[in-house]
């Protein structure tokens, strides 16, 4: 982050830049805006971490999945139709 001697000159500069009356509410206002971004901050990752929770939904069974092949019509679905001749025969 920043050392000392960098806070003291941002702490100069500010002070120069904005001047005595504007400072202190410009710093309470930063610090409000931190206050939100952390706020956000955990509450995406709570979010995300109950997201992660969340048990999957089981697969399909086995014989759910025959049943399917069993259906009329089910295999000749997937199938593409003959060719038809040409000549009309």
């Amino acid at each position: 982050m920043f050392s000392l001697p960098d806070m003291t000159v941002l702490g100069i500069l500010a002070l120069l830049v904005f001047g005595p009356e504007r400072l202190p509410g410009m710093m309470r206002q930063a610090g409000r805006v931190m206050r939100e971004v952390q706020n956000t901050s955990q509450s995406f990752i709570r979010e995300m971490e109950r997201v992660a929770e969340v048990p999957e939904r089981p697969a399909m069974p086995e014989e759910a999945l025959s049943t399917v092949e069993g259906v009329p019509g089910g295999e000749a679905a997937t199938e593409p139709p003959p060719p038809s001749d040409a000549t009309g025969q």
